[in-house]
């Protein structure tokens, strides 16, 4: 039964939606249809949990907007996302960054960074 649904669903997967993981800072930029409008909308934040495989596929991004945290859950291969860009690259060593809920602050942000991790282990 599984494989007859990945045989129907393969078509709907996105193939540029895999350059991103946990940790990471990026931009969502997400269609929204307001009446007969369409209009693109940005959401900005840390990637803090990739969940799923296949069509089902979801990832969690989290921001502080105005002093509060935000989570939003995008479905990775969704028709409603135009394009998922990376700003920030990160060096994790975790699945799930949950830990950053309970962080106030510059803190909440804070997440080693690759091009950091890298200028620091050459210097080594």
């Amino acid at each position: 039964m599984n494989s007859i649904i990945n045989e129907i669903t393969a078509d709907q997967l996105k193939d540029d939606r895999s350059n991103f993981k946990v940790g990471d800072g990026v931009r969502v930029h997400t269609r929204v249809r307001e009446g007969n409008k369409e209009r693109i909308q940005v959401f900005a934040g840390i990637v803090i949990a990739r969940k799923g495989s296949g069509i089902h596929e979801t990832f969690t991004v989290r921001r502080i907007s105005f002093g509060e945290g935000v989570e939003r859950v995008f479905p990775v291969h969704s028709p409603n996302i135009e394009k998922i860009e990376v700003d920030r690259e990160s060096v994790t060593m975790r699945a799930r960054m949950y830990y950053l809920r309970d962080r106030i602050g510059k803190a909440a942000n804070k997440v080693k960074e690759k091009r950091l991790y890298e200028a620091t282990k050459a210097a080594k």
